[in-house]
């Protein structure tokens, strides 16, 4: 199983300024460290162009919105990309990246806060061109057990707060699976680790409505959006789903679509994967 080991080097972006990736910038008195009070976003940057920048743009909107930040007016999509495109020159990652915006509320207050106005911090990673490709190997999967992910206003946020999703990527390597897939409180599919959970049934494709808990990803946004030659549908996924599905393919920003191999007992192809991941391949980059 491949280990990630995210290593900062070069520089990063705190609140429109260009530092040293290795500089402090937090006090203990950080409200993302003290309470994971805000939320990050996950996005790739290709050739000098940011990737379904919009989708990206809206999610962060609306969720300064639901979190009742003070959204400042410098903070438009323009502003975001121009800021992301000069780290990636500063950084010499001119062919692919990984850029992470994490924000979070001024410092101050315990529970109830002093005031709203968000910070941010942008970093970027330099990618290999492996993430553009379909996976070889179908995944293994199987349910996280320990822990239920809630299904409310909040729930489709990447926030902060990660720990369901540690302990879930805790457990997958343990258990030697690439992916362990959360539940919601009701004993449905919510989401796994890092991705968007969709089914293949025949000719129809499923992925649970935000209802049951899942983060709003964009690419499963541009999927339900997008002018494809499926059908795809939000429809709450029992676990009998998952084991009864002719398909099952997982999505996020930086991997657009993976193909899950197994999942328990079952096993999966990959036909309508990997059609999907040439049509991405062809509208988005």
């Amino acid at each position: 199983m491949l280990k990630v080991i995210e290593v900062q080097v070069g520089f990063l972006c705190y609140n429109g300024k260009f530092i040293p990736a290795g500089e402090p910038i937090f006090t203990a008195d950080n409200r993302s460290f003290r309470y994971g009070d805000g939320f990050f976003e996950t996005l790739k940057v290709y050739q000098g162009t940011v990737l379904l920048a919009d989708l990206h743009y809206e999610r962060l909107m609306a969720s300064l919105h639901l979190l009742h930040f003070d959204i400042p007016p410098s903070f438009t999509k323009t502003f975001f990309i121009e800021s992301i495109l000069e780290l990636c020159a500063r950084n010499k990652y001119d062919d692919l990246a990984r850029v992470r915006i994490a924000v979070f509320r001024s410092d101050g207050g315990l529970y109830d806060p002093v005031n709203n106005l968000p910070n941010y911090v942008i970093q970027a990673w330099e990618l290999s061109k492996s993430v553009l490709e379909l996976n070889e190997s179908g995944l293994v999967t199987d349910i996280f057990p320990d822990v239920k992910k809630s299904a409310d206003k909040l729930s489709s946020i990447k926030s902060n707060n990660c720990l369901s999703y540690v302990m879930a990527a805790m457990y997958a390597r343990q258990h030697r699976l690439n992916e362990a897939i959360l539940l919601n409180p009701y004993g449905r599919i919510a989401d796994s680790t890092i991705a968007n959970v969709f089914i293949v049934k025949g000719k129809e494709i499923f992925t649970p409505p935000l209802t049951e808990g899942p983060v709003c990803g964009v690419m499963r946004k541009y999927l339900l959006q997008a002018d494809l030659p499926y059908h795809f549908q939000e429809r709450p996924l029992e676990i009998e789903d998952l084991e009864n599905a002719d398909e099952i393919f997982l999505t996020n920003a930086i991997y657009g679509i993976r193909w899950v191999g197994t999942f328990r007992d079952s096993s999966y192809g990959n036909a309508t994967a990997a059609v999907l991941h040439e049509l991405l391949h062809e509208n988005i980059l």
